[in-house]
């Protein structure tokens, strides 16, 4: 073999290893952005259901609490608000991100004052529909909270594969956008919804 032939067998077997690696980096950023898109649907399948819940328990409510109209309104609202943020989410706009959390945290408030109000009405506390759904709604709001933390788990797995050398260079070639963690801005919404009847 000549010398130019042997020069070509190690560039090319270079060129293989270094085609390999940017492969393997690739399918690795993928296979992580993969990872917290699912553990997002997840937190949205438990958002979809918290908030398919509240109109069943705002209906529940509305019998024994006629003249807190002003307060079963305001829960809806909330909903409503919250159910079109998860619509307009993306996971790698942290405005949108943000937009859903701010959502979810107003909805977290009104649903603490509607449970706050219903401690007056001792009928609607001993409602068997009532004490369904917020048991139902109590471990929506665990769901809800374990799905948040499986997503963020998520994120910052794929952010730091994303920003680590090497696969940063890779990351940069191909566009791999950062993800948006699911944050909580007020501190008092880092505690759970209330739900006794």
């Amino acid at each position: 073999m000549t010398a130019g032939i042997i020069a070509l067998i190690i560039i090319g077997a270079v060129l293989l290893v270094l085609a390999l690696w940017v492969m393997s980096q690739y399918n690795g950023l993928v296979q992580l952005r993969n990872f917290y898109r699912n553990a997002f649907a997840q937190i949205d399948v438990q958002l979809k259901r918290r908030h398919d819940l509240i109109p069943n328990l705002v209906e529940t409510a509305k019998g024994y609490m006629s003249h807190e109209r002003e307060t079963l309104e305001a829960v809806i609202q909330a909903r409503n608000s919250a159910e079109s943020a998860r619509g307009k989410v993306s996971t790698e706009n942290a405005a949108s991100m943000q937009d859903l959390a701010s959502a979810e945290q107003g909805l977290g408030g009104a649903l603490g004052r509607l449970f706050a109000l219903s401690e007056a009405y001792p009928d609607l506390k001993a409602n068997q529909n009532m004490l369904q759904l917020s048991e139902e709604l109590t471990t929506t709001e665990n769901r809800v909270s374990f799905a948040r933390q499986g997503y963020n788990d998520s994120v910052t797995r794929y952010n730091n594969k994303r920003e680590m050398f090497p696969s940063n260079v890779i990351a940069g070639m191909f566009g791999f956008a950062e993800a948006s963690l699911f944050e909580i801005t007020d501190e008092a919404e880092r505690d759970a919804v209330k739900v006794s009847f």
